[in-house]
């Protein structure tokens, strides 16, 4: 039995714009041979389509002997790499994890019959002796660049500069950023070629958290603390009232350092 190549009704979809496209479908009959359908729907089909170049063929068997064909036309992607002074970007909001023994607000108190339950000021996951805590979402904005560096700037001394920033903090405003919110990751870099003038891409790495300003832990508020600073909480026993039983509660809070700062205008970017 020959094969036979037949235009559907519904075919010709198209459309117009800044990403012109078309799609003309066929049915297939006479083999049960996927390669020679799709052979069959590329001799039968336009290698180009309202000025648009062919770019796949797809087939779909539908019964014995039978197959639904789809042929798309779209434009050819071609793009250059990128050339020396270009820049990529890339950013990602999903966030980082943090450790922390304090919630915001304590919204549910349930005590079992002729009890109450001891009131801990938000402290989370109180025990005897200690205050366990519980692993949340942060905000935590990252965000990479890539630059294509001419090899006159990418010298062992800016190399150096990289990796002494890198695990810093900006000092001062960058990208937007205020001082002390963004996180120089590092960077990586290969050489695009062997030549001497062969330029250099460069991907560095940020991670932003905000500043925050008026936190409240329990009773203590007016806490100030930059991005990528660490707050951390003291407890003592002390005894519930209404409860009647001695408790964990806030009594101090701490705002550490744990990054130095660094002049990110040395990254050159």
């Amino acid at each position: 039995m020959p094969i036979t190549v037949t235009e559907k009704f519904e075919s010709r979809r198209s459309t117009t714009g800044d990403n012109p496209s078309a799609e003309l479908g066929y049915t297939v009959r006479g083999t049960d041979d996927d390669l020679a359908a799709r052979t069959a729907v590329e001799n039968a089909s336009p290698t180009t389509y309202d000025n648009l170049p062919r770019q796949a063929v797809a087939v779909e068997p539908v019964g014995p002997d039978h197959w639904d064909a789809t042929v798309r036309y779209a434009p050819n992607q071609l793009s250059s790499p990128p050339q020396t002074g270009e820049s990529v970007f890339n950013f990602d909001t999903g966030g980082g994890t943090q450790h922390i023994t304090q919630s915001k607000a304590t919204v549910g108190t349930y005590a079992a019959p002729g009890s109450t339950a001891p009131d801990f000021q938000g402290a989370i996951g109180v025990t005897a002796d200690s205050v366990n805590g519980v692993d949340i979402t942060v905000p935590v904005y990252q965000f990479s660049e890539t630059h294509y560096l001419p090899p006159e700037v990418v010298t062992e001394s800016y190399k150096g500069t990289l990796f002494s920033l890198t695990g810093k903090v900006n000092n001062g405003s960058f990208r937007g950023f205020a001082a002390g919110e963004l996180l120089f990751l590092g960077a990586t870099g290969s050489r695009r070629g062997t030549g001497s003038d062969d330029d250099w891409e460069i991907t560095f790495r940020f991670a932003a958290s905000p500043n925050v300003t008026g936190l409240s832990v329990g009773p203590i508020t007016g806490i100030n603390k930059k991005g990528w600073e660490y707050l951390w909480v003291r407890y003592a026993d002390a005894e519930d009232t209404g409860s009647g039983t001695i408790v964990k509660r806030p009594i101090a809070a701490y705002v550490e350092r744990v990054y130095d700062d660094g002049n990110f205008g040395g990254l050159g970017i």
